[in-house]
């Protein structure tokens, strides 16, 4: 499939970002409904090594939170915990420690997933927490911590946040973090590029590490596994990383049958994981579309959510720690998604994963797209005909009851009547598709010999539907 729609663009946005922004070793792919159909690489893994592949293995950093993530929904939908049970509830040594003001709450499993816990941002610090032992997070808790905000009631990026995540997985998983996330998600999903441990990683596959000093490539010592490695400790390669990616993507739409993945979580889950749950900037905005700006987005549960007004929905998240840099981005509606990995400290791969998704999407000719209810359509053309030549029986038969109690049937039929007289016959105007927002709903335009009518309806949501909403708008 090297041949494919998008690409040879795709990999011109990488080649250019290289050119400004070399790396030792950096690979990018290109996922499409979990399998990886194209890769680009560039450099080497060490010095003298080989070029990345779709099978090298980076560091993937904060990339981890999504698998954090996935394992704690797993254990709700097991009933061994509840999101809005206080994380103290499974890690006891957080009770009693101080809150911000004596009127706020404990902080919920369901804060620290959406980086709404109140701690402040970490990255610098929490990055060089990675290999600590337990002893030493038991030191930090029993310290106390510093808020800035109370718990639940703003998004604030937290490393800490995750590692405390991990100290749950571990205490109601019953192991330590690590084998838990092994064998709750990582082996049923048959990821086996994905680790915490880089002695797992087979020979000569294993990206070095390197920092950047004085202009010449230095490599960086591994921080070994440790109490943060659910905010960022997990290894894996490309082809892991893509069918991963398809994984969250096949969770839409929903639908009735069976998982194509066998997942470890339901269908229903998985997008509960991809839904924006708290507010939360992107910046700067990785997408040059000219709408990125309208663009509503915010985090979920270990991943960035973004709804655009002419894609839909996408999903992403970056990584990075000293000696590696990684971003992931898919688009659910078409199963294509793109990942990104480096092999130096702190590279920011999203905004050319962002740009060579949207050319992929482009290539594609990839739009929003929502289905209307088949009585939507059915209600258009009623309301066509209602617009052709008004009928008492068929208004009566089309319209919920709010519809002649909001404006009597006969004052709507006037109106109909004057539209025609002002614009002349009325039609279909074929060349500007319908708007659907929402299966219940549509608008689209008339065209007439002075002008076009806009129409705009909304159906009930009782069973069968009826229309509830019927607006028409003349346009000049």
């Amino acid at each position: 499939m090297t041949g494919a729609p998008g690409f040879a663009a795709a990999d011109d946005v990488f080649e250019e970002f290289l050119a400004g922004s070399p790396q030792p070793g950096a690979a990018w792919g290109v996922a499409e409904r979990g399998q990886l159909v194209h890769v680009g690489g560039r450099g080497h893994l060490w010095d003298g090594g080989p070029t990345p592949d779709g099978d090298s293995v980076f560091r993937i950093a904060s990339m981890t939170k999504s698998f954090t993530a996935t394992c704690l929904l797993g254990l709700r939908d097991a009933g061994l915990l509840a999101l809005d049970d206080p994380a103290e509830t499974y890690v006891p040594a957080l009770a009693g420690r101080t809150t911000p003001t004596s009127d706020a709450r404990p902080a919920t499993i369901r804060d620290l997933l959406t980086m709404s816990s109140g701690l402040p941002t970490d990255d610098a610090w929490g990055d060089r927490q990675l290999p600590i032992r337990p002893e030493r997070l038991d030191e930090l808790i029993a310290a106390g911590f510093r808020y800035a905000w109370a718990p639940g009631t703003a998004f604030e990026y937290s490393n800490l946040g995750y590692a405390l995540l991990g100290r749950v997985v571990a205490t109601v998983g019953g192991g330590t973090y690590q084998r838990v996330v092994r064998e709750r998600v990582l082996d049923p999903l048959g990821l086996s590029a994905t680790g915490y441990h880089a002695a797992e990683v087979p020979n000569g596959r294993l990206a070095h590490g390197h920092q950047n000093v004085d202009g010449a490539w230095v490599e960086v010592p591994l921080a070994g596994s440790g109490e943060f490695d659910a905010m960022g400790g997990l290894f894996s390669s490309l082809r892991d990383l893509a069918r991963w990616a398809g994984m969250f993507a096949d969770a839409f739409p929903a639908r009735d049958g069976a998982d194509a993945y066998g997942h470890v979580l339901a269908r229903a889950s998985r997008r509960e994981m991809q839904q924006i749950h708290r507010a939360a900037p992107i910046d700067p905005f990785p997408s040059d579309r000219p709408n990125a700006v309208a663009t509503l987005a915010g985090y979920g549960y270990g991943l960035f959510v973004e709804h655009d007004p002419d894609v839909g929905l996408l999903v992403s998240h970056p990584g990075g720690l000293p000696g590696f840099g990684s971003s992931m981005r898919w688009h659910p509606a078409s199963g294509l998604g793109v990942v990104a990995l480096g092999n130096a400290t702190y590279w920011g791969p999203t905004p050319p994963v962002a740009r060579a998704l949207d050319a992929l999407l482009a290539s594609r000719g990839v739009t929003l797209v929502v289905e209307p209810w088949p009585e939507t359509v059915a209600a258009q053309r009623a309301v066509l005909r209602l617009l052709d030549d008004w009928d008492d029986e068929l208004a009566a038969a089309l319209f919920a009851e709010n519809v002649a109690m909001d404006d009597p049937l006969p004052r709507r039929r006037a109106a109909i009547e004057g539209f025609r007289a002002r614009l002349g016959a009325l039609s279909l105007d074929a060349a500007t598709p319908p708007v659907v927002a929402s299966p219940a709903a549509m608008t689209w335009w008339m065209t007439g010999e002075r002008g076009r009518l806009q129409v705009r309806i909304e159906l009930t949501p009782t069973d069968p539907p009826a229309v509830q909403t019927l607006e028409l708008t003349a346009v000049s």
